[in-house]
């Protein structure tokens, strides 16, 4: 006699229970959340680099284009670069700055005090007794570039130029003296990087 055996059923997997709606709230709220921190904010932050990129190459552009003296402070930087300390307290400062392949030149205009400009001179390397009555130390060519006009009859012009060995820039400085207590400086920066 044979016995049968009998086979036991197998169990059903019990059916997921269907989801509360309090937890399906939470559930997309969670996933909403998620969503803005992996891409809303990443965006964002492309967004605003995006327009802070576009404002400084508007900057630069507005720079290159210029033609002639600006009448802004040069910055920070260029003054370092060009070893051309504008004292402080200046007034009516200007600047333009050129650049090729083979030559820089910051030229920079601005009006001081005779404190101001002995600090000025200092900063550039030399000093008032290397100041020479009479003397205008900056070019023909070079006050084209921006309009300065040197041969104006009357004034009391002094200059020295301040030659250094490369990479560091030589200066050509002229001080309109005519107004002791307020001297105009004019100063071309030339640096053969």
């Amino acid at each position: 006699m044979t016995t049968l055996t009998t086979r036991q059923p197998t169990p059903q997997p019990t059916p997921p229970t269907p989801e509360g709606r309090r937890h399906m709230i939470v559930r997309r709220w969670i996933t909403a959340i998620v969503i803005v921190l992996l891409i809303g904010i990443p965006a964002g932050y492309l967004v605003i680099s995006a327009g802070q990129s576009r404002a400084s190459g508007r900057d630069k552009e507005a720079e290159s284009a210029a033609q002639g003296l600006r009448d802004f402070w040069p910055s920070i930087m260029k003054r370092r670069i060009f070893e051309v300390p504008v004292p402080k307290g200046a007034t009516r400062v200007s600047y333009f700055e050129t650049s090729n392949w083979k030559t820089s030149r910051l030229y920079v205009q601005f009006r001081t005090s005779p404190k101001g400009l002995d600090t000025f001179l200092k900063g550039a390397g030399t000093s008032r007794a290397a100041l020479e009555n009479g003397k205008v130390t900056i070019g023909d060519r070079d006050s084209a570039v921006v309009g300065w006009n040197f041969k104006l009859k009357g004034r009391a012009w002094a200059g020295t130029v301040h030659n250094q060995k490369d990479p560091r820039p030589s200066k050509d400085i002229t001080v309109d003296l005519t107004e002791p207590d307020r001297p105009w400086v004019y100063v071309v920066s030339t640096a053969n990087p």
